[in-house]
């Protein structure tokens, strides 16, 4: 039998273990969980972060009494400036419907513009228009505060919930969170007129203390004002869902 040659034995050797070597080169980073996680972590939390909404805050003004109804403005602000304005009251019914319906759209689109309640009136809407402009200065006061304050206030929301409607009016929550905690609530809209004005009264401040307390809409409601509680606990829900 031939023998074969010790170089070429030798050669074959050398040729097998590079191959081997390679292999496994080709097979670890498959095999490394660790990589593929980091790389994963490196490349998808830019895209998970979204900073630009997490600096918005929604900021609610005072609700001004006017000669033709209340007015309210809702206002979201995001580096600084309004990006969104709205009117969460405003005069309703017969002729007053119409005027806000034409005068509203254009008062909501002078602030974002204007990014400051230094707009103009709209024509034939001189007490809705006044009336926006200082419930609008009043969000932006807000707002103000809330940077001033440095670091102890910068996390606080306010957040108003949807407008609900009950067999004797309308209710609407509006909260601020701070720390994932509920530090205040109230009510922007109540039922009021005749004995509907004593009932809230009554039961917006115990649904306001209840809601501070527990941190949820998980309040009882209170007794001999059950519409009220529920629409209340219904806005609230809304209110902490954004």
């Amino acid at each position: 039998m031939k023998k074969s040659h010790p170089i070429r034995r030798t050669l074959l050797a050398t040729a097998a273990t590079v191959s081997g070597i390679v292999l496994l080169l080709s097979l670890k980073p498959a095999s490394d969980p660790a990589g593929s996680v980091q790389a994963g972590a490196a490349g998808g939390a830019p895209s998970a972060q979204g900073g630009v909404v997490a600096g918005a805050q929604t900021l609610t003004g005072t609700a001004v009494q006017t000669d033709y109804g209340p007015v309210q403005v809702r206002i979201t602000v995001d580096g600084g400036k309004i990006t969104q304005a709205d009117a969460v009251q405003k005069p309703s019914g017969g002729r007053s419907t119409q005027i806000s319906g034409t005068a509203i759209p254009k008062l909501n689109q002078a602030a974002v513009a204007a990014g400051s309640a230094d707009i103009d009136a709209v024509s034939g809407a001189t007490y809705t228009s006044d009336g926006y402009k200082q419930s609008l200065q009043s969000a932006l006061d807000q707002a103000g505060k809330a940077q001033g304050s440095g670091g102890q206030g910068a996390g606080a929301q306010t957040l108003t919930g949807t407008t609900v409607q009950t067999d004797y009016g309308p209710v609407q929550v509006r909260i601020t969170v701070d720390g994932g905690k509920i530090t205040q609530a109230d009510a922007v809209q109540k039922p009021s007129g005749g004995r509907s004005t004593q009932i809230s009264g009554t039961a917006i401040p115990k649904l306001n203390q209840a809601a501070v307390a527990a941190g949820s809409a998980d309040i009882d409601a209170v007794s001999g004002a059950t519409y009220t509680s529920d629409g209340y606990k219904k806005s609230l829900q809304s209110a902490l869902d954004q």
